[in-house]
């Protein structure tokens, strides 16, 4: 077949280089076209169609136009023919041999798609012809998705090598394939045509799909207009897809299968809206299950069953009442103006559980119940379905201190409870636990007469006292001045800790206002008893500078009396003041159990030793044989009293 194409190449150029020979020398000589094959001869036919009189007629005409007009002559001459050395051929020869070549052969410099026909095929090649001077080889791998392929089938190509080492044209089927697909890709984005895709595997965020052979991502939000939950269901089968998006610089498709319905849905969704009443009963599916509700599918039209219209008793999360793609009847509440908001109820389909609570039920019942809320304040029981009843705090425990819920109960204890008030209108119940025990206040005197001690357990602080509970609904109240004998106390939390257990007696009893008053340094005896004997006036003890404050310093001589020393009485006999941490002696100069003040003074010690010496040196001086006269006495009385004032 090449052969073929060759000479029928070289038939043509024959023919043209014979018309133009005989043309310029012998004009009135009939063209002679040799017989070869019956291309030829056609083609022979073609070029010998122009008249003998116009080409003899013309070559003579030119001639005198040159001799007469040679400036007419260079005007109208084809340098371009002249400088590339070709012969004058009439123009619509050359018309005629061009619509030849172009009727006959493909032009093999562009990068067009054409159209071969396969003319044979080997174990590995398919062997096409594009109407070239020869033919194209195309590796069958190109041809896997076509298994049937056969001698005689039209298949589009790509020139992708010219000439080959052994001369060969080699061509691309799939180059064609991918630059056809990507003009009927952007055909059918540019025009919206709906184009059919094959879903070949899953991916990131959704599915890759063959259209036109190019790979396209289907993201998982336009497979459909409900969210899917099982990809793999749409795997190997062929769907309809509408182009979105494509990226040319990354060569990117995207692709929607939503886009198709959504035209539908709206026209649906349109019809259902204009519609909708509130109290009207619709059929819906389970669209998306939320921690807050869920969103029904009423046919084109979304709505919202918040978590409080699922059902008249409380639910943690909406699972525990729908699954997803359950078809359910549902009451319209409410909607804006738009009717783009829809808010549905499930609960209203069925009677309110308080309408049909038993008229049997009243206050003072005993009742069981499931815990299924808790708050700071208290907790709601559920008595039936539907049906809650709260229990306050206070009414958990005869105890008066401030305690929490949880303290009590926990969510889904079943407890036992006694109604306390029943609103049916309000359909509101209070209930309580505290009322199926007996209250601890009834016997009171007989368990803790004024004076008895027990032992209790603090439970809270105050800024004036301490909490003790002495059992279950019985507490008691430590005054701060009634912790302890000998330490000063400014807040409780120094004293002791919540939890700690203490010793108490019962000081005061008010059962009408439920008020107890404990004292716990009343379970020891008072040691500031003893300290008044011992530290009574005049006493004296040793001890040390322990810290020198305002106005004077402090000595302590045990680990309940510190005593003060005012600065006037730190003065030594030397007339120097003793320092911190200096040890002397000191005498008591007050004493008050009431307040524990005590006051001591260490000058006192020193001048009460100079009076006693006053006196023992006069009782002697009157005992001497030798009696002073009046002055000797007056000046030795003078002198001391001098030497005494002068270390005052």
């Amino acid at each position: 077949m090449a052969e073929k194409k060759e000479k029928q190449v070289e038939a043509v150029e024959a023919t043209v280089a014979t018309e133009v020979q005989e043309t310029t020398e012998t004009p009135k000589k009939e063209v002679e076209t040799p017989v070869a094959t019956e291309t030829q001869e056609k083609q022979t036919e073609v070029v010998t169609e122009t008249p003998e009189a116009e080409v003899v007629t013309e070559a003579p005409e030119k001639e005198v136009e040159t001799q007469v007009d040679p400036e007419q002559f260079l005007k109208d001459f084809n340098w371009h023919n002249y400088e590339e050395g070709i012969d004058p051929v009439e123009d619509k020869k050359l018309e005629e041999f061009e619509k030849l070549v172009a009727e006959n052969f493909v032009d093999t410099l562009d990068d067009e798609v054409v159209e071969g026909e396969v003319i044979h095929i080997t174990d590995r090649d398919a062997i096409i012809d594009i109407n070239a001077k020869s033919e194209g080889v195309i590796s069958l791998n190109e041809f896997r998705y076509n298994p049937d392929l056969k001698v005689g089938d039209k298949v589009e190509v790509l020139i992708d090598v010219r000439e080959d080492a052994t001369g060969q044209l080699v061509l691309s089927h799939r180059k064609a394939r991918v630059i056809k697909a990507w003009e009927r890709v952007n055909t059918a984005h540019d025009t919206g045509e709906i184009v059919n895709g094959f879903v070949k595997c899953r991916t990131k965020g959704g599915m890759i799909v063959d259209v036109f052979g190019i790979e396209a991502f289907l993201p998982g939000s336009q497979i459909d207009v409900k969210p899917i939950r099982d990809y793999d269901q749409y795997v190997n089968k062929t769907m309809e897809f509408k182009v979105v998006k494509i990226n040319h610089e990354f060569k990117n498709v995207v692709v929607s299968h939503k886009a198709l319905i959504e035209a539908d849905i709206e026209l649906q969704k349109k019809e259902i809206i204009s519609k909708l009443e509130k109290g009207q009963v619709l059929e819906g599916s389970v669209k998306n299950i939320t921690s807050y509700g869920v969103f029904m599918d009423l046919g084109g039209v979304d709505g919202l069953v918040h978590i409080t219209d699922l059902s008249w008793s409380r639910i943690n999360h909406p699972s525990e009442i729908v699954e997803l793609d359950q078809k359910l009847n549902v009451v319209i509440l409410d909607f804006d103006e738009n009717k783009s908001r829809i808010q549905l109820g499930l609960k209203q389909l069925s009677k309110h559980p308080w309408e049909a609570l038993g008229e049997d039920v009243k206050i003072g019942d005993k009742i069981n119940g499931k815990v299924v809320v808790i708050a700071d304040y208290g907790a709601f029981i559920e008595v039936v379905e539907g049906v809650e009843g709260l229990i306050h705090v206070s009414e958990m425990s005869w105890s008066t201190h401030l305690r929490s819920a949880q303290d009590f109960v926990a969510v889904g204890d079943v407890i036992d409870a006694q109604i306390l008030t029943l609103d049916r209108e309000d359909r509101k119940m209070s209930l309580g636990i505290k009322q199926l025990t007996p209250d601890p206040w009834t016997d009171i005197t007989t368990k803790y007469p004024v004076g008895s001690k027990h032992t209790g357990i603090v439970r809270n602080f105050t800024n004036f006292g301490v909490f003790v509970e002495l059992e279950e609904g019985i507490d008691g109240l430590i005054y701060i001045s009634d912790l302890s004998w000998t330490k000063k106390i400014k807040h409780p939390s120094e004293f002791c800790a919540v939890g700690d257990k203490l010793d108490v007696v019962v000081l005061e009893l008010d059962v009408e206002g439920r008020k107890l008053s404990l004292g716990h340094k009343q379970t020891t005896e008072n040691p500031w008893d003893k300290y008044e004997t011992e530290f009574a006036l005049n006493t004296v003890h040793s001890g040390e500078i322990e810290e020198i404050v305002d106005k004077g310093a402090t000595v302590k001589f045990n680990d309940d009396v510190v005593a003060f020393i005012p600065s006037r009485h730190l003065e030594k006999e030397d007339g120097k003041k003793l320092k911190k941490g200096e040890a002397a002696e000191f005498k008591i100069i007050e004493f008050n159990k009431e307040f524990k003040r005590v006051v001591a003074s260490h000058t006192a010690i020193f001048k009460a030793e100079e009076a006693k010496n006053v006196k023992a040196a006069a009782k002697k001086a009157a005992a001497t044989e030798v009696k002073p006269t009046l002055g000797d006495a007056n000046d030795a009385l003078q002198a001391l009293k001098d030497k005494m004032d002068g270390k005052a």
